[in-house]
């Protein structure tokens, strides 16, 4: 009799226990080795084929149409004014908007001041024009010879506006914004004294960044091509 208990409790811890796998496995669901990497924070959406390259502003990653108005039209080498060269930009690539553009840079920014503090090359080395990593990469590398470590931190962007654009002939376009942003940084040297700004101290800081893309391209990534900071 004792042993028919024992039984028929095995029985019922059994289904109990697999009940539980199974409502584990509906809830967390299972790995089939086709998942996505986490979404690029740069895009409007995830894409769910196109790999995680440069960094991409919103609204890229519509199709765009095999011939776009006015894509062939000769560019002037005459000067145009912003809204003109904007306009020329977007005859090359309708999908191009500015204020989406804005969005995208200012996170493109965030990113890549995280990334080159903590002397993340790998972040860095796909947001970057070739000869931009480079000097980037300078910079680490001297830093990390000297044991100094860097800490930057965005506290509010103040501003961002586009000041310069333009389609050369190539069908490349360079587009330049203006940022103000609040930071916190600091240099600690190797033992983590402070040698060089103030942890709780807030600088404002004034950067102008100029970002590229071919237009003729499928690929619809934007890359940082020149830094330039103001004083």
């Amino acid at each position: 009799m004792g042993d028919g208990f024992v039984f028929i409790e095995i029985i019922i811890f059994a289904m109990i226990a697999a009940f539980l796998v199974y409502r584990l496995r509906s809830v967390l669901g299972r790995r089939t080795g086709e998942e996505r990497e986490r979404p690029n924070p740069f895009t409007a959406s995830p894409a769910p084929t196109k790999p995680d390259n440069v960094v991409t502003l919103p609204e890229r990653n519509r199709p765009r149409p095999d011939a776009a108005p006015l894509s062939d039209a000769p560019v002037s080498d005459e000067p145009l004014s912003l809204a003109a060269s904007i306009d020329q930009i977007r005859a090359a690539d309708p999908t191009f908007d500015e204020k989406h553009f804005l969005e995208g840079a200012k996170a493109a920014f965030g990113m890549i001041v995280d990334a080159f503090a903590r002397g993340d090359t790998a972040t860095l080395r796909p947001l970057l024009a070739d000869d931009v990593y480079a000097s980037f990469d300078r910079v680490i590398r001297d830093r990390e010879a000297a044991g100094e470590q860097h800490e930057a931190r965005i506290e509010y962007v103040r501003e961002a506006e586009v000041v310069e654009a333009r389609l050369d002939a190539a069908r490349t376009a360079r587009v330049t914004v203006r940022l103000v942003t609040d930071q916190i940084n600091v240099v600690r040297d190797r033992n983590g004294a402070v040698i060089d700004g103030d942890p709780k101290a807030l600088v404002e800081n004034v950067d102008v960044w100029t970002f590229a893309r071919n237009t003729r391209s499928r690929d619809p990534n934007w890359s940082l091509v020149e830094v330039r900071p103001v004083q």
